[in-house]
């Protein structure tokens, strides 16, 4: 490498340095490609999860696959909540304001733990009732409830992860978050191994191995998922908090206010607790939809959900990169070169994704084939997966633009967007295909809404708006703390 290729190009972007065309695709794929592995690794993770449960038999995968779609909607308000704090931390990282940076690191930690505590009691108290109301059978409803319930009491530790891998991601540094996650995958095979399993001999080149177990089952899954987070967590806000050189805490007056804080944090955030009720209630509703069907289209439904992650999870990634990217270049106040870099990054997510699903499509059986031995299951699931994945490129496109919207600061669109495209076409389509297609139908309208909803959102990057408000917020933003340097909460 030259010297400007060794040089920090964020520091330049943030500096108001001019970059050619090689620098800021190197700076693209610099930020994208390990929060890709990252997001990879979670969705590793869920397989991994998928397949040992799987092989408890259908009414284990079923169990846990009647819940999870209640899961996702607690990982989207925990998003929400990361979100409208990082963000934050990227406009002033950009703009060279660590100080405010920190005090917003703090600030957003302590919201977020409480948020979190409060968001684990709830989800404890329901976990009991939750397979009741989603239609749940009775032979599964019991591993189904015991297995939200250790979920729920994770949830502290899970709102640490993201929110502190956030702002690590958003300070810069991609490559530590995407390190630690993979340690997570790792650290949940072994916990499941564990747990799942009861003790047994395994042939290890060709030497029977006692392994021991606690035979927990689904439960097991549950816990072998809440004590790898439990240490990711720790590690992320270890090396956010001592060892990040501009966001480690420091002997200093927080910079900033908190007032002042939460209100950007309701504005970035707010609509996307929406989206993520939207989305998450929307997945709840489509899993009573499935429900009905029986025991093998949940377990079937769960399998294709599972695989599926495997292709759009890198595109979450790098809306991750994306919110980084075009949330430090406004910061610095240099729109134009956010719009590039936005473009630049949802070409990218949309070519990912495309390779993905072409690649899943052909070795769907094999993939899913990891996961169950039902011959019923395993052609239902192929079958519907296959259908959802020619809407990839356009997955794609919505998923790493709302990432550059969120790094804009420019959320309400996503939100009432998600909103209407899920009740207003997904669902009621879903419901009407159900009754003649069974869950065929149900993918088929996910197939056609996400088409459309990835079509609207490339023509809203288009336009200039998101641009303006973006700029508006990061200046707005600087102007809220002039002057607050060494204010006290």
């Amino acid at each position: 490498m030259d010297g400007i290729e060794r040089m920090d190009l964020l520091e330049k972007l943030r500096g108001g340095e001019a970059l050619n065309l090689r620098e800021e695709l190197l700076l693209t794929m610099r930020l994208s490609v390990p929060a890709m592995l990252s997001y990879l690794a979670t969705i590793v993770m869920e397989y991994i999860d998928a397949a040992m449960v799987g092989s408890l038999g259908a009414r284990g995968a079923a169990a846990v696959g009647l819940v999870s779609s209640s899961t996702w909607l607690i990982i989207g308000l925990c998003g929400a909540v990361s979100a409208g704090f990082s963000v934050q931390v990227a406009h002033r990282v950009g703009g060279g304001r660590e100080a405010e940076a920190r005090g917003v690191v703090r600030r957003g930690l302590a919201t977020a733990l409480a948020f979190s505590l409060l968001l684990s009691a709830v989800g404890a108290a329901l976990s009991g009732s939750l397979p009741r109301w989603l239609g749940g059978e009775e032979d599964i409803s019991g591993d189904a409830a015991s297995y939200f319930f250790i979920y729920a009491l994770g949830l502290p530790a899970l709102q640490m992860n993201y929110i502190a891998g956030d702002m690590l991601q958003s300070s810069g540094n991609a490559r530590l978050p995407s390190t630690i996650n993979a340690l997570m995958c790792v650290l949940n095979v072994v916990f499941n191994a564990l747990l799942i399993f009861p003790s047994r001999v395994v042939p290890l080149w060709g030497v029977g191995v006692r392994l021991p177990g606690a035979g927990l089952g689904v439960t097991g899954a549950a816990l072998g998922t809440l004590l790898a987070e439990v240490v990711s967590a720790a590690l992320m806000l270890f090396f956010l908090l001592v060892r990040s050189p501009a966001l480690r805490l420091r002997r200093e007056p927080p910079a900033g206010r908190l007032r002042e804080d939460l209100v950007r944090a309701l504005k970035i955030g707010l609509p996307l607790a929406l989206d993520g009720v939207a989305m998450g209630s929307a997945y709840v509703a489509c899993t009573a939809i499935v429900a009905p069907l029986g025991t093998a289209a949940i377990a079937a439904n769960t399998f294709a959900v599972t695989a599926e992650g495997l292709c759009y999870m890198p595109g979450y990634g790098i809306e991750l990169a994306a919110a980084t990217l075009v949330g430090q270049a406004l910061g610095a106040g240099r729109g134009e070169l956010a719009r590039r870099l936005g473009w630049m990054v949802v070409l990218l997510g949309m070519a990912v994704m495309t390779l993905g699903g072409a690649l899943l499509y052909l070795l769907a059986p094999q993939v899913i084939g990891t996961m169950t031995a039902d011959p019923e299951i395993l052609s239902l699931s192929v079958e519907v997966l296959r259908v959802e994945l020619l809407a990839e490129p356009l997955y794609g496109a919505y998923i790493v633009v709302s990432g550059v919207f969120r790094g804009a600061g420019d959320t309400l669109f996503s939100s009432l967007m998600a909103l209407a495209s899920m009740w207003g076409v997904r669902l009621p389509l879903a419901a009407f295909l159900a009754s003649r297609r069974g869950l065929r139908g149900v993918w088929l309208a996910m197939c056609v809404e996400l088409c459309g909803r990835g079509a609207i959102f490339l023509a809203r990057l288009a336009g200039p708006r998101w641009q303006r408000r973006g700029l508006a917020a990061a200046a707005a933003g600087s102007e809220g703390n002039e002057g607050s340097e060494g204010m006290q909460d």
